[in-house]
């Protein structure tokens, strides 16, 4: 049987995409860092990488904790913390680092977990992200006040785009959860309601994160994690709305942070403290090709 020439190409081709891709997506299992025994650290619900503060993260406690979020160190040591004053804590549930308008980086913080969907307005919290590492800094954070489309929703995912600006919540409790989004032109404006984009395949979503270059994507939820790549002048919509790829997940008690170093080559999870298990964190490193 003769293969033509342009058969070969094609074939090698697209051996080449998939090799590539293959590569892109490999990430290896989750290695325990540490395990946090810091009291103040009990219900860790987000966490997200410094992009001013090299090798130091960023986490906060659920419903209920103080209004503050902890600076961490690499091996999960607390080294610093951020309270926001004439703030309160009633349910936040996700963190993220990402721009704003004026080009500054900053931490944006959701309030947004609702498990009986009871309330008509949520809120996100944001400051900018610390030029140097203090042992405790108090700052007054800007409030930005939503609703959604259809009435209320519990959700525990944040993550804003480093591209846009645009600030992107993923719905937890509906059997598939939904994708919306809040242009970052609207943060600072009054009477704001989200925009649904699209359905996700699963549910559950308890944390999300997109990398400091915008080209990769992160959701998990209790069981799973969920991997989009985006191409290049592509919507964080258009790139989700392709079937997503497992990456590696060490089970946790609780698990519902999830994070990128701002290198894009690793993630890091790490859960509530439950059953009297401390919570553990994990980092999850990019094979080498």
């Amino acid at each position: 049987m003769k293969i033509s020439v342009s058969a070969i190409l094609l074939f090698f081709s697209f051996s080449c995409v998939n090799a590539q891709e293959e590569l892109l997506t490999a990430f290896s299992e989750g290695i325990a860092v540490s395990t946090l025994i810091d009291k103040e650290l009990d219900e860790i619900s987000g966490l997200s990488c410094s992009r001013t503060l090299p090798g130091l993260m960023y986490v906060h406690n659920d419903s209920g904790g103080e209004a503050a979020i902890f600076i961490l160190d690499s091996t999960g040591n607390n080294v610093g913390k951020i309270e926001f004053l004439g703030a309160q804590n009633r349910d936040w549930e996700d963190i993220a680092v990402g721009p704003g308008a004026d080009g500054k980086s900053y931490i944006y913080v959701g309030e947004i977990g609702d498990n009986n969907a009871a309330y008509n307005e949520v809120a996100i919290y944001r400051v900018p992200e610390p030029m140097k590492k203090e042992s405790i800094t108090q700052v007054i954070p800007e409030k930005q006040t939503f609703n959604y489309p259809g009435g209320a929703r519990d959700a525990e995912s944040l993550m804003v785009d480093p591209v846009s600006g645009d600030i992107f919540i993923v719905s937890k409790r509906d059997s598939v959860n939904t994708l919306y989004r809040l242009p970052a032109e609207k943060f600072g404006t009054l009477d704001v309601e989200l925009e649904e984009l699209i359905k996700l395949p699963f549910t559950s979503a308890t944390g999300a994160d997109i990398s400091a270059d915008g080209s990769q994507i992160l959701v998990k939820n209790y069981l799973e994690i969920y991997y989009w790549q985006r191409k290049e002048g592509e919507s964080i919509e258009k790139a989700m709305s392709r079937t997503p790829i497992q990456l590696p997940y060490s089970p946790e008690p609780q698990g519902e942070a999830i994070g990128f170093l701002p290198s894009g080559k690793a993630y890091y999870t790490l859960s509530e403290k439950r059953f009297d298990l401390d919570p553990v964190l994990y980092k999850y490193t990019a094979k080498k090709p």
